[in-house]
């Protein structure tokens, strides 16, 4: 990764730009999830088209299918599927919390048990970090312990200290079989929702030196609220001249706080799940197009969204969609709701280059309804 450059500010939000092998990255930016080498229900063109220009893999459900030396052999995760912009990888450390139920997990690294077959794959850091080498991420992530929210100070911390091992190991690794092509190591700040413990993370992870730096172990059962206070405690004390990547948290309301405090990066399955069960955004909030009251309805979603749903059809069309279980509608709806999200990105980056993000952020808040009727005081305050 070429040096981030911090191009303008506007209060504490950032608009920046670095550059990868396969392109330049301007934040703040919302990165759509491909798990496993796709963004479901998309083709890499439609999902540029989107405005999307990184997106992000999972490098442990890589390497159970297809497998990262199959995908190495390929010439890479971009050869392999067709996408020729950057991609950043998970190392798979969430699926520590997201898979709790069925891995093992020791100092050593996490057991896991196949979702398919049930077999046992054990990755280590080391593992982790060289898995995202020969996958031939733009953006790798170390290897970290993800913990739910309302466990013990003790297991939290035991967590964080795990993490921190884990990061050095990743980053001798990274620097022992990492190929000079410009590929990035980014460092995972862990903690829970501990000040003490954020703090302890932060000053040990600052200390390795990282290209880049991700606010981890959030968006796992904590309230809003929470969350946020960590978010603006690591903002904070995290290098100004670094990237800053807020891991897994993704609705429109995150997105306008995030970068109020600070963040840089962002990714989130939400706008992609959501979308195939019928949920679309708009900029009043999100809607349920199930619901009856759409069946007529002539206008497009969005009249000013320039996506190939808003372009091309009506409400109602994809109302009737969704009624009769056709595929159309899970692609029709994934793509206006990452170009929604794109368009966001945007217009924030936008509003921070014209020094006018707060006034962009109360207007957000007075138009658009959360989907928990969060408030706007509970939020920022």
């Amino acid at each position: 990764m070429d040096e981030f450059k911090l191009i303008r500010t506007s209060g504490t939000a950032r608009a920046a730009e670095f550059n990868t092998l396969h392109g330049r990255v301007s934040t703040p930016i919302f990165m759509p999830v491909g798990t496993q080498a796709t963004v479901k229900a998309l083709s890499p063109d439609e999902i540029k088209n989107t405005g999307a220009s990184i997106i992000l893999g999972n490098a442990y459900h890589l390497s159970l299918q297809p497998g990262v030396d199959l995908i190495k052999d390929f010439g890479g995760l971009h050869a392999f599927m067709k996408w020729d912009n950057p991609i950043l990888t998970d190392s798979g450390g969430f699926q520590a919390f997201s898979l709790s139920e069925t891995n093992k997990i020791t100092d050593e690294g996490i057991t896991f048990k196949s979702q398919s077959d049930g077999s046992l794959h054990f990755i280590d850091p080391e593992q982790a970090t060289i898995n995202q080498i020969k996958i031939g991420a733009d953006i790798i992530m170390c290897f970290d312990h993800c913990i739910e929210y309302g466990a013990s100070q003790v297991e939290v911390e035991a967590a964080m200290n795990r993490t921190h091992r884990w990061a050095s190991t990743c980053k001798q690794t990274f620097y022992e079989f990492g190929d000079d092509n410009m590929q990035s190591l980014f460092g995972i700040i862990q903690g829970g929702a501990s000040t003490e413990l954020r703090l302890k993370s932060l000053e040990f992870m600052s200390s390795l030196d990282f290209e880049g730096y991700a606010i981890g172990g959030l968006a796992v059962g904590e309230s809003k609220t929470t969350m946020y206070d960590i978010v603006n405690l690591c903002n904070r004390y995290l290098s100004p001249e670094k990237p800053r990547y807020l891991m897994g948290v993704g609705s429109p309301e995150d997105l306008v706080e995030g970068v109020a405090s600070g963040v840089d990066m962002f990714d989130c399955v939400m706008p992609t799940r959501v979308a195939r069960n019928g949920s679309l955004y708009t900029k009043h909030g999100r809607i349920n197009i199930t619901n009856q009251k759409f069946r007529d309805q002539e206008i497009a979603i969005e009249t000013d969204c320039n996506c190939m749903l808003c372009s091309n059809f009506s409400t109602a069309y994809i109302h009737h969609l969704f009624k009769a279980k056709e595929l159309l509608a899970l692609r029709l709806a994934s793509i206006h709701n990452l170009t929604f999200m794109a368009n966001l990105m945007t217009d924030i980056r936008e509003s921070i280059l014209n020094d006018t993000f707060e006034n962009y952020r109360n207007t957000f808040w007075q138009t658009y309804k959360t989907a928990n009727n969060i408030k706007n005081d509970a939020v920022r305050n």
